[in-house]
């Protein structure tokens, strides 16, 4: 088993090496302008990581384009809650407003004359602001990035994406409003590439980078007149006092203003320009030392199965079928002594070939999608296609889940006419309606919010149409083809009176070991797994998909090997109940990880219910998830090995 995970380590570093985080993406045009030319502003949404409530852009009374245009979303868009609409905000390539510093800002063209906020829109900002919700934009496919104060452990300037809505004020009643946006775009011209002498010159320019600085601009403090708007100067020198809006405040007049500022950047091209933004600032050692440590697990737990099939387990089946009788075969003790009770049908057969096929889908699902995203094909450029290709790619795993469970159900042929309808119908409708059920209720909690991310009926009826009309066929038919051919065979035959199983120790309880052994595929998977949930949780990019398939590989290799030192133990011990115990061997590790989610929780800082309902409703389905993705692993693996070995043996 060792030697196997040599050509895979390599070939993923292989991996590795060429995708530092290059987001190019087949499909994606490159856009160029001219002097000149319209560059259009999008608006996403408002967001933030206290409140999990992502809301629509135009849900505070911004200024509003005269005629509003929604920008088509696809699957994975929608079920984020990413409605793009397009703004009022007048941009020109390359041509900077004001022309000049010591020029007035520029307001807002559709609202030149301010909003007038009542105290119902006043208290919304106010809010919003207490709960450090963030702006989203996107230009020309680029969302716009705010600068961090600090820096990265290498050096590196910080990003983060959207920029504040506002901050606290002096007092603890009064917040302050960023209505004031310093943006500077960054283009560059291609015909000058030098590794491109057939580039024409043209000048046509492709934007590389969107940055904003947001800033507070009170136009009629002290009585003075908005049509007298202070400099670009004077607000980059914060010589201007800002916007307060004081909790309670009954009007107010508040002005939104912008500048842009265009610079040249020859060092960033289009094919490079996501990089920045995919650096989460977290050094790449911290991942390859992860994978090191993960490595050493996998090392070591190769090494005691390594032990368990060269020495004890060879040198076992050798001594059995030396032996010269049966007599003298029934006084040999261990694992051989099970080989009549060994294969006995465990307690809920059913329900464990549901939990091993819905393992398979989830794994399938996941490996792809992984492998996919690793080479490019799920990109961050190309917004909620990682979702929407897991949900698809989670139907289409259907056909594998009820194969593999109808395979395991068709070992035992009693009643298999009545199991093969109920299994079929329990792998294709127990997890994913589980999995529906949870998210129904809790799109119902972000309806009464008015959250952007509250689905309408007609995308539930979508998810219904992939669960009902794809996944469920598929695995209607995976199970047919599952139940074809001829069961597995089974090496030994099983005695009708179940043998006596001997006091065992307290060690080798199955909560005991259970828990154990789900704590080493926690631990190969912890680091990656804090970095996807600081992504999702955070709002962040994550683009570590090369170690992240490595580590699904090691957590892979870990579940197979534990599950089956346990059972091989537990055998040894005379105790043949192996199946359910090498399925929650590796399973349990779902457990942990939904511990550690809750431990996770305290980062968050949420004090909303419905935002916690949110965090715990969802982790809970993907704690699920791993664990029966590793059950299954476990659990398969545990099967293989337990049928050669009872098949290297003679019975009489």
């Amino acid at each position: 088993m060792t030697r196997g995970l040599g050509p895979l380590s390599a070939g993923l570093l292989l991996l590795l090496s060429s995708r530092k985080g290059t987001a190019v993406l087949p499909g994606v045009p490159i856009k160029e302008y001219n002097d000149g030319d319209q560059v259009i502003l999008k608006v996403k949404k408002l967001n933030s990581a206290r409140t999990q409530l992502p809301y629509d852009f135009y849900e505070l009374p911004f200024c509003e384009p005269k005629k509003k245009v929604n920008f088509d979303e696809n699957l994975g868009e929608i079920l984020t809650g990413d409605k793009i609409l397009n703004s009022p905000y007048e941009i020109q390539m390359n041509r900077n407003i004001p022309d000049s510093i010591s020029d007035p800002i520029r307001k807002v063209p559709s609202c030149p004359t301010g909003k007038k906020l009542d105290k119902k829109n006043l208290a919304k900002f106010y809010s919003m602001i207490k709960d450090e919700y963030v702006v989203e934009w996107i230009v020309d496919n680029l969302p716009v990035v705010q600068k961090l104060s600090s820096r990265g452990p290498d050096g590196t300037e910080l990003l983060s994406t959207g920029f504040e809505l506002g901050k606290p004020g002096a007092g603890g009643d009064e917040v302050i409003l960023f209505n004031h946006v310093d943006l500077k775009l960054f283009w560059h011209d291609p015909s000058k590439d030098k590794k491109k002498p057939e580039a024409d010159a043209s000048n046509r320019k492709r934007i590389v980078g969107a940055e904003v600085t947001p800033r507070s601009v009170d136009l009629t403090h002290g009585g003075r007149s908005p049509d007298q708007p202070y400099t670009a100067e004077q607000v980059a020198l914060g010589q201007v006092p800002p916007l307060v809006i004081k909790k309670d405040q009954e009007t107010a007049d508040v002005f939104f203003t912008y500048t842009v500022t265009w610079q040249e950047n020859p060092d960033v091209r289009w094919a490079t320009r996501w990089d920045p933004l995919l650096k989460t600032g977290d050094p790449p050692q911290i991942h390859w030392f992860s994978i090191v440590y993960s490595l050493m697990v996998v090392f070591f737990l190769s090494g005691m199965v390594a032990m368990i099939l060269l020495r004890t387990l060879l040198r076992d089946i050798a001594r059995y079928n030396d032996l010269d009788n049966v007599e003298e075969a029934q006084e040999e003790s261990g694992w051989k002594l099970v080989h009549a009770d060994v294969f006995r049908k465990p307690n809920y057969f059913t329900f464990l070939c549901t939990c091993v096929g819905s393992g398979t889908q989830i794994g399938g699902m996941l490996l792809i999608t992984i492998g996919l995203s690793a080479i490019g094909l799920f990109s961050p450029a190309v917004r909620g296609t990682l979702l929407q290709g897991a949900l698809m790619l989670f139907a289409f795993c259907g056909f594998p889940a009820g194969y593999v469970a109808a395979r395991f159900c068709k070992l035992y042929a009693e009643d298999i006419n009545v199991r093969s309808v109920k299994i079929t119908l329990y792998t294709s409708l127990v997890f994913p309606g589980l999995a529906f059920f949870v998210f129904f209720m809790l799109n119902l909690a972000l309806s009464y919010e008015g959250a952007s991310n509250a689905v309408h009926f007609s995308t539930l009826f979508l998810l219904l149409v992939t669960w009902l009309g794809i996944s469920t066929p598929l695995v209607f038919m995976g199970s047919y083809f599952g139940f074809r051919p001829e069961p597995i065979s089974l090496p030994v035959r099983t005695n009708q009176i179940p043998r006596q199983i001997p006091a065992q120790s307290i060690i080798t309880h199955p909560i005991i070991t259970s828990l154990i052994g789900g704590l080493l595929p926690y631990g190969a998977a912890f680091t990656e797994l804090f970095f996807i949930m600081q992504s999702v949780w955070h709002h962040q990019y994550y683009y570590f998909f090369g170690f992240l398939a490595l580590t699904v590989i090691i957590v892979g290799i870990t579940c197979a090997e534990i599950s089956i030192s346990f059972a091989y133990f537990q055998l040894v011990g005379e105790d043949y109940n192996w199946w359910w115990r090498s399925f929650m061997a590796s399973a349990t590790s779902g457990l942990h990880v939904f511990l550690y989610a809750i431990l996770y929780f305290s980062n968050l800082k949420i004090t909303r219910v419905v935002s916690s309902c949110l965090y715990f409703g969802y982790m809970f389905l993907f704690s699920t998830a791993f664990g029966l993705f590793t059950g299954a692993v476990g659990f398969i693996s545990t099967f293989i090995f337990v049928r050669a070995i009872y098949g290297s043996i003679k019975i009489d």
